[in-house]
């Protein structure tokens, strides 16, 4: 397995998401239609939605061959194109397009950017650069780690069901409950990592391991998620810059509790951020390397 983390980690460095007739894409398919099939406002009919894709996902995983876990792992990360999506809106905040930006922002973010400004913007990129360097660089590379191709697939699957059907719009207040919880459970052992690696490498970003540790675990438990908190929090500390706010979502408003003391972020501190990212995920990538078996 350790060959098939190198190779998938570095197929995401070198091409990013696949570009056509990603995996991922295809299992959304699928859990929408069994959703259509299944839905009742009851968290029962949400258990089964999740238990049978995350079981058929982790099934369909178990071949042997070291390409295919190769694919597997890559078709998970996300790294590249977390990165790449970060900076371009960067790029059009430093260019004065804010339009141009907030066109950019929904491949970063779940939130409505149709009134957000450029520090808004800024903020949105670094938040949606420290949850998702958790879920889609530091978890894939610890799920591939402990327990092989199925183990990362099952995580992909449940971290995809999640963003389909785990928030809170009311059609999915019941039916999302068990995708949620089960995201947030599986999450946490990457999240907890991924905190101790941005507070690890907080002075190669100019900042300090004591601010990041302190905005993880004192201000983040304030976050409504209890890893994207915490790993937010970590993110805040080490660059020095305050997160949190007020988000407009489709189901109404959410005031986040302010994560760091500094101040709040401006366009240069995505690139940061991202220079964080990718620390935190070779550290990762280090660590899955020694973990994994041959």
């Amino acid at each position: 397995m350790k060959k098939a983390i190198l190779v998938g980690w570095l197929a995401d460095r070198a091409f990013g998401d696949p570009v056509r007739f990603h995996p991922v894409a295809g299992f959304g398919n699928v859990a929408g239609a069994l959703e259509r099939l299944v839905w009742r406002p009851r968290r029962a009919a949400g258990l089964v939605h999740t238990v049978v894709l995350v079981l058929s996902v982790a099934l369909l995983a178990r071949r042997r061959h070291a390409w295919f876990r190769a694919v597997v792992v890559w078709t998970a990360l996300g790294g590249r194109s977390l990165e790449r999506a970060a900076l371009a809106l960067a790029d059009a905040l430093r260019a004065g397009d804010v339009v141009g930006a907030r066109a950019l922002a929904p491949a970063l973010v779940g939130r409505d950017p149709s009134q957000l400004d450029a520090p808004e913007l800024s903020r949105a990129a670094v938040e949606s650069v420290a949850e998702n360097t958790s879920d889609a660089v530091v978890a894939s590379l610890f799920w591939a780690a402990v327990g092989g191709a199925p183990a990362v697939a099952a995580h992909r699957a449940v971290n995809t069901l999640d963003a389909m059907v785990g928030h809170k719009h009311e059609r999915y207040r019941e039916f999302g409950w068990f995708a949620a919880r089960l995201d947030d459970a599986v999450n946490w052992p990457a999240a907890t990592l991924t905190v101790i690696l941005a507070t690890l490498a907080a002075p190669l970003v100019g900042g300090s391991p004591t601010a990041a540790w302190r905005a993880a675990w004192r201000d983040g438990r304030a976050h409504p998620s209890p890893n994207a908190g915490r790993v937010e929090g970590a993110f805040a500390g080490a660059l020095g810059i305050r997160l949190g706010g007020v988000n407009r979502y489709a189901h109404g408003l959410e005031r986040r509790a302010d994560l760091g003391n500094g101040p709040a972020p401006a366009v240069e501190d995505i690139a940061r951020a991202v220079k964080l990212a990718r620390i935190v995920g070779g550290g990762a990538l280090a660590l899955a390397l020694v973990a994994a078996r041959r």
